[in-house]
């Protein structure tokens, strides 16, 4: 999943983190690397975390992100 990167991310990684204790086998989520925030603390780092090295950039556009990002894995 990529959550929107605004202030309902918690939720959407809340979200993500109970469907893989509820047994999704897999949740793979794109997320800005907010090591800062309550809600990494609270659900993302209890994933699998790989930082991406640089900035991504989607599809053709010209500018990358502006902020650094990290792919999180909850489950198998």
């Amino acid at each position: 999943m990529n959550p929107p990167y605004g202030r309902t991310i918690g939720a959407w990684m809340k979200k993500a983190y109970e469907e893989s204790l509820r047994g999704a086998q897999v949740v793979v989520c794109l997320v800005p690397a907010r090591t800062d925030t309550a809600w990494w603390h609270d659900y993302a780092a209890k994933g699998q975390v790989a930082f991406i090295r640089g900035r991504i950039k989607f599809g053709g556009h010209r500018n990358s992100a502006p902020f650094p990002s990290a792919v999180v894995v909850f489950g198998a």
